[in-house]
């Protein structure tokens, strides 16, 4: 099972990586939690420095921008046979 955090404090673009977290989760029929984290004292302690920021198995895969659809998928594919 993924463990997903989505990191931000709840922008537009923090809601938009969540929701497309959701829609590959569905796509692709993967087993995962999807945690949305929104405590500023936290986003330090995951490493995140930058919002959004998304945490697959407790890797930083990526902060300060919204990834492509594609590549969230291939990243999430990828962390399913890791």
């Amino acid at each position: 099972m993924l463990n997903i955090k989505v990191i931000g404090s709840g922008c537009a673009t923090c809601q938009k990586l969540e929701s497309m977290c959701k829609e590959v989760v569905a796509e692709n029929n993967l087993e995962a939690q999807i945690e949305k984290v929104t405590d500023l004292n936290k986003f330090a302690e995951l490493g995140v420095f930058i919002t959004p920021g998304l945490i697959v198995n407790n890797k930083v895969l990526n902060q300060g921008k919204l990834p492509t659809k594609s590549t969230l998928t291939h990243w999430l594919n990828d962390a399913v046979t890791k």
